[in-house]
């Protein structure tokens, strides 16, 4: 089995540095005969694309691919167009792997094909986040690194022509999230089976919360807001709905949980910089889901006012 790494990457140089090394570590073994790695850089204003050709040598692997800056959709799709592998494996560039990461992902692959005799399945691995930048596949799996989704691109392998078949991503995905998980309707609808495979690790890392990172949270945020919007437009069906929080039940959860807005990242902003300053960034970044969430869903609804009225 031949396999393509397919990852968007956009200003992120330094840590992947450290996922592209980690790629390059790959230990294989059966079923996996070889591998490539596709990068794809989405318009980078960092060093990115200058570091890459300088150390040409050290990524005997690697395959650049360089797109004006559209988002990480258009970029996974001219990564898939480009793979020579029949199996790809969708990572993001903040993500570290262990040695084994290619073949726990093969292995648990062609178990699945044997035991069902078809190929309509792909592999999840399992995420751990961390902020621990020097030792990210130091962290130890949490609770809160649990995640319920049924596809997305944070890990996991798929065979080509089930990409292909059910329409590769929805460029429309132009801003930050859902693009992943509206394929991954689509492929549920061609009946793909979702097998998951926790051998298979990748550390996701991000930088611990700080008082600066805040009005990026929120813009984020907003971001999330309308391309859910979107993703529930194409797929206007309950789950839909309820993963995207555009509910009024959802709506009343986070207005009761921030006590009408009064908890908002300015009256907490004292608590989050106390926590960080005591080394509980992680707690701080907890309490502050609650006003961002606020913000998600607000958004959600505004933006979904303000199309309807456009339409008018």
């Amino acid at each position: 089995m031949f396999l393509s790494v397919v990852i968007p990457t956009y200003n992120r140089l330094p840590i992947l540095r450290q996922c592209l090394a980690a790629l390059e570590g790959q230990q294989l073994a059966d079923p996996v005969s070889g591998y490539e790695v596709v990068l794809v850089d989405d318009g980078s204003s960092d060093d990115t694309v200058a570091w890459i050709e300088a150390h040409r040598g050290d990524l005997p692997h690697l395959r650049l691919i360089q797109q004006q800056h559209a988002g990480p959709a258009e970029g996974r799709n001219r990564g898939v167009d480009a793979a020579r592998g029949q199996v790809v494996v969708f990572i993001d560039s903040d993500l570290v792997v262990r040695p084994d990461f290619l073949v726990r992902h093969a292995r648990a692959l062609s178990a699945d094909w044997e035991r069902h005799g078809d190929r309509l399945s792909f592999t999840y691995g399992a995420v751990v986040n961390t902020a621990n930048f020097d030792n990210p596949t130091g962290e130890r799996h949490k609770l809160r690194d649990l995640s319920w989704a049924y596809f997305a691109t944070g890990n996991v392998a798929i065979e080509r022509h089930l990409l292909q078949r059910a329409g590769l991503f929805d460029t429309a995905f132009r801003l930050y999230g859902w693009e992943d998980l509206e394929l991954g309707e689509r492929l549920r609808r061609l009946g793909v089976r979702l097998v998951r495979c926790p051998q298979a690790v990748g550390y996701h890392w991000h930088p611990a919360l700080d008082l600066g990172q805040i009005p990026r949270l929120i813009a984020v945020e907003r971001e999330r807001a309308r391309m859910g919007l979107v993703f529930f437009r194409k797929h206007p069906t309950r789950r839909v709905r309820l993963m995207v929080q555009y509910t009024w039940l959802h709506r009343l959860l986070w207005e009761l949980a921030t006590a009408g807005g009064l908890l908002n990242e300015r009256t907490v902003k004292p608590l989050l910089g106390w926590l960080i300053r005591t080394g509980r960034p992680g707690l701080a970044m907890e309490l502050l889901r609650l006003p961002l969430n606020r913000i998600g869903v607000r958004a959600l609804f505004q933006e979904a006012r303000r199309r309807a009225e456009t339409t008018l």
